[in-house]
Order: C-alpha cells, then sequence, then structure tokens
C-alpha cells in the first residue's frame, strides 16, 4: 500500500473530533482541578498551616490525589472526557508517573515498579534538570561574572 493509499484510507476511517467541544470538557475539568486544588491550599491556610507549608502540601495532597485515582482506574475515565485539562495540572504528571509503575508491578520491584515508573516522565525529569543546571549557570554567568 502506499502512503498516499493509506492517508485516504485512515482519512476516510478516522472520524472528525468535535475540537470546541473538546476543547471546553478540557477547560472545565482542568479548572476543576485546579478549584480542587485551591480549596485543599485554602483549607490548610484556615486549619493554621503557614503559608509556604500549606502550598507544600496541597501539591503533595493533590499528587495523592491523582496517584490514588490512578491506581483505581477512575484517572483514565476523568482523562477520557478532560483530555489535556487532566494532563496540565499536578495530578497529570503524579498520573503519568504512577500509570505506568502500577501497571508492570507484576514483574517486580526492582524490574517492573522502579524501572516502569519513569518511562513516560523520566524524559521530562532529565530534560528539566538539565534545563535547570543550564539556567543555573546561565544565571550565576550574568549576575555575578559578567
Amino acid at each position: 500500500m502506499t502512503k498516499e493509499k493509506y492517508a485516504q484510507l485512515v482519512k476516510k476511517r478516522s472520524r472528525n473530533s468535535p475540537m470546541l467541544k473538546d476543547c471546553v470538557k478540557a477547560f472545565v475539568i482542568g479548572g476543576a482541578i485546579c478549584a480542587i486544588g485551591q480549596g485543599i491550599l485554602e483549607l490548610y491556610l484556615y486549619l493554621g498551616v503557614e503559608e509556604d507549608n500549606a502550598k507544600t502540601l496541597t501539591s503533595v495532597t493533590l499528587v495523592f490525589i491523582g496517584v490514588l485515582l490512578t491506581a483505581l482506574h477512575q484517572y483514565e475515565r476523568l482523562a477520557k472526557h478532560g483530555g489535556a485539562g487532566t494532563l496540565v495540572p499536578i495530578t497529570g504528571f503524579a498520573n503519568a508517573m504512577s500509570s505506568p509503575a502500577i501497571e508492570f508491578k507484576a514483574e517486580g520491584l526492582i524490574t517492573g515498579l522502579a524501572a516502569k515508573m519513569f518511562v513516560i516522565a523520566g524524559p521530562v525529569l532529565v530534560y528539566g534538570t538539565a534545563a535547570a543546571v543550564v539556567y543555573g549557570v546561565i544565571y550565576w554567568l550574568a549576575k555575578y561574572v559578567l
């Protein structure tokens, strides 16, 4: 089959995505996740936790909720409707880190759980760390050397 025929077949068989509907759903669900995060932050502040600690606890709580929903196979149901709205908040990162680990836990603690945890998020962590080092060096050079 030629590339042209394949492209025609894909175009014929693919259904169009309702772009506006998908964007609205992503906005609403992503916004709801962020609103829940804001509510958690306000709860910690109301309970008397210092602001810096409350922000950290909010992030930890959202990561925990994301991993818990992933383990219970509920995050994928939410992502089915929310699309990118579930990917952007910190819960999406928690899902990306935990879903491969949960999927491969039967292969063992090291070769399954630990190795597969970084399959999806590993490149993001490596790039983020490398970029932080490069930006830090540039900042240091600009501030103290130049």
